[in-house]
């Protein structure tokens, strides 16, 4: 199978857990990414069986209002059941690296808002120790020197991704060079640096079920 045929398993099979749990007034947390729009194609074909959904970032907003389906501010939403979203990296114990299409914030917030995490994958994101995939860190522009040389303190290398602004308006610093042997703890250590917004760690809170897309089919793992 091909990386994207797997992503299509992955996200049908997300589609299909979570269907038989909404209703009229459900509203759907989406994440951000490729997968995540393969997610939202599979969703859309249901879009009668709930009321809307929440988006991570404004391309997953567009994408949704394409298919017709509602887009609520997250403000407005009293609790979301599901949150579904693809991660650059994950290991066994479902903690993830997320921030390749520097939407990590909002990602971070809705899934901190929902329920259950569902991460959606294919089988090359798992890894033994995080660290591979560079580090997104979310930072605060006039702060941007002074968080790279906290960063370079904590082990790593950070990389300014030029061209690139969040829809926060801030910047992203992705860090190389590190194996995350404590994810929970880094992810503080980052977060704790003055202009930093938050970083791609989610590891204080991780995913609560993994769906990873294999040759052999789509295999579960949970927390």
């Amino acid at each position: 199978m091909t990386q994207d045929q797997l992503k299509q398993a992955v996200a049908q099979a997300a589609v299909d857990h979570i269907l038989p749990h909404l209703d009229s007034k459900s509203i759907v947390g989406v994440g951000t990414g490729s997968t995540a729009n393969f997610f939202i194609d599979a969703l859309a074909r249901h879009k009668a069986d709930f009321d809307g959904a929440v988006a991570s970032s404004e391309a997953t907003a567009q994408r949704l209002k394409q298919h017709g389906i509602p887009v609520y501010d997250l403000n407005t939403v009293s609790e979301l059941e599901f949150y579904v979203d693809g991660a650059d990296e994950t290991n066994e114990h479902l903690q993830l690296i997320k921030g390749g299409g520097a939407a990590l914030t909002r990602e971070k917030i809705v899934a901190a808002v929902a329920k259950t995490f569902i991460c959606i994958a294919d089988g090359s994101k798992l890894v033994p120790v995080l660290g591979a995939f560079p580090l997104p860190v979310e930072v605060i522009p006039m702060a941007r020197s002074h968080v790279a040389r906290q960063l370079v303190k904590l082990g790593g290398d950070p990389v300014y991704r030029e061209g690139v602004l969040t829809d926060n308006g801030n910047i992203i610093l992705d860090v190389h060079n590190l194996q995350i042997v404590d994810p929970v703890g880094l992810e503080a250590q980052i977060n704790a640096i003055v202009g930093v917004v938050t970083n791609g760690l989610f590891a204080a809170r991780p995913a609560d079920l993994l769906l990873l897309g294999t040759g052999e089919g789509v295999k579960t793992l949970r927390r």
